[in-house]
């Protein structure tokens, strides 16, 4: 009887002692996840700090949007210049600007990274070449940064260059035939948080 008794003590310790370490193991992975959607809260604000002088804030689409700038190619056109010269060097700037944003803020965390999308657009006239033509006004855009040398360094930013043609959400209204304010590129700048080490992993 008192063999007995003595294994269920021991039993009812062990199982005590595990049902502990399980809670611990359990509190860490919560604190884990919650340092972790945290500081994925704290790089998508850090977007936020970006110029306001080139940029302001979409609340329709939650993002931002390049300011004060005309960008409006010819019909059927890609070429750069047919943006005018003082739209072109604010453009340079805007460059400038995203690039000074990307190396101060994955200077402050290193395991910070972007994606900086080039989207190229056109009108809505069902021009058969759409998307290669909005890809090559995109392409343009950045081979005009990158004689200026504004270039981005590819370990902490990818730049990806696009065409979406007709087909993109982000349009000038009104969307009609023959508007050429949707002859241009839009610029994304999208943070990606990197992969976080586990709070339990951090405990040891």
């Amino acid at each position: 009887m008192t063999s007995m008794f003595f294994i269920m003590l021991v039993l009812f310790i062990l199982t005590i002692v595990l049902l502990h370490g399980k809670m611990v193991d359990i509190e860490n992975e919560r604190k884990a996840t919650q340092a972790q959607l945290d500081k994925i809260k704290e790089i998508e604000e850090s977007v936020k700090n970006i110029n306001d002088q080139y940029f302001e804030y979409d609340s329709l689409y939650k993002r931002h949007t390049l300011k004060n700038i005309n960008i409006s190619f010819q019909t059927g056109s890609s070429n750069i210049s047919d943006i005018p010269q003082n739209q072109l060097v604010r453009l340079l700037e805007v460059g400038r600007s995203i690039k000074s944003f990307v190396d101060n803020a994955t200077t402050k965390n290193s395991n910070v990274k972007y994606l900086l999308i080039i989207e190229g657009q056109s009108s809505k006239d069902y021009y058969h070449n759409n998307y290669e033509l909005s890809y090559e006004r995109a392409l343009n855009l950045v081979k005009y940064w990158t004689t200026n040398h504004v270039i981005f360094n590819s370990h902490y930013c990818e730049v990806i260059i696009s065409g979406s043609g007709q087909a993109s959400r982000f349009r000038v209204y009104p969307y009609i035939a023959g508007n050429k304010s949707n002859q241009r590129f839009v610029i994304h700048i999208i943070p990606k948080p990197g992969i976080f080490e586990a709070g339990i992993q951090k405990q040891q």
